[in-house]
């Protein structure tokens, strides 16, 4: 076994914020039943603000950041699982609370663990990670409540972005009218190739005064927000009876100012998609189904682009700022 090997670390005292590549050993790695040989993770809005000093969302320091990792099994405490086996691992406390993808080696708890499916590469199922997983989990959950591509056409927020764009991609592959939103014009042809029918701003999506559900259009059969802020009200007042809204973040912000009505009147359902704490019972099926099915067969290429771990740190930076078209994956 490797008894060095390199990783993206941060850390912080009191006085001081230092973040780089750095060469770990074992010894250095936390506890854990499935020690791992990552081939590739990557990089997410949530990773970036980990990246960052006073970050809210680490729990500890030193840390690894990487809330996504795939690779082969070196040395397993579990049965469950033996040398040389692909697996996947995503959210948990992953990169958070636990060093994460962005290191040659890991060692996580098994019960994080999810065997690669047949169908995915380890590529591929890093192209997808927790953002590709957040998108197949709101359209299973979207299903659940009774869309259907007849049902009307989705609204996708946030499409240029890594479950934006994953969620057209699946949804158009099922047959679904996608209506894609985006303020970045150099970018409907990108979308269009993933399977957007039509493309709005989301100046368009914002509610203006005088606007309710009693004098606005039934638009959307459903709509996956990975955004939220002030489109979110907008969107509320424009579902078709009996639609379904899936929100999974609020990079436009958390707050949400609504009534009731169109809950009542219209008998909308609002669903939080969270994938973090998602149960092994209901993420390793999911696991299953997006290789089977929900994998876009001609897309994944188009919104991949691979990076070094050198190139991390401006690659990071670069989905804080909102730079970032699909997605970006790490090869270590």
């Amino acid at each position: 076994m490797v008894e060095s090997f390199r990783a993206f670390l941060v850390n912080q005292t009191d006085a001081r914020f230092t973040s780089g590549i750095r060469t770990l050993t074992l010894d250095d790695l936390p506890l854990g039943e499935v020690t791992i040989r990552v081939r590739y993770s990557s990089v997410n809005y949530k990773d970036g603000i980990c990246s960052l000093p006073n970050s809210r969302l680490v729990t500890q320091y030193p840390m690894v950041p990487g809330i996504d990792l795939a690779g082969e099994v070196i040395e397993s405490q579990d049965t469950r699982f033996r040398s040389g086996d692909p697996v996947i691992v995503t959210s948990y406390d992953l990169g958070t609370g636990h060093f994460g993808g962005y290191s040659e080696i890991a060692r996580v708890p098994a019960s994080w663990v999810v065997p690669l499916p047949e169908g995915l590469t380890l590529r591929e199922a890093m192209i997808l990670g927790t953002a590709g997983f957040t998108a197949a989990l709101s359209l299973q959950r979207m299903e659940e409540n009774g869309l259907r591509p007849d049902s009307g056409p989705v609204l996708v927020t946030g499409a240029t972005g890594g479950v934006g764009s994953t969620a057209v991609a699946m949804f158009s592959q099922l047959g679904y009218q996608v209506i894609a939103s985006t303020r970045k014009e150099s970018e409907h042809a990108f979308l269009r190739e993933l399977g957007a029918n039509e493309i709005v701003s989301p100046d368009e999506l914002v509610l203006r005064d005088g606007d309710s559900f009693a004098n606005l259009p039934e638009r959307f059969a459903g709509a996956v927000d990975p955004v939220a802020g002030k489109a979110l009200p907008y969107i509320l007042n424009t579902m078709k009876y009996g639609g379904c809204i899936t929100v999974s973040g609020f990079t436009g912000g958390p707050e949400l100012a609504a009534s009731v009505f169109p809950f009542l009147r219209r008998a909308i359902t609002f669903i939080g998609i969270d994938s973090v704490l998602c149960p092994m019972s209901i993420r390793a099926p999911l696991w299953q189904r997006i290789a089977r099915e929900l994998k876009p067969q001609k897309v994944l290429e188009h919104i991949v682009q691979e990076i070094s771990l050198d190139q991390l740190p401006q690659t990071l930076e670069r989905i804080l700022r909102g730079d970032m078209r699909g997605r970006a994956i790490v090869r270590l």
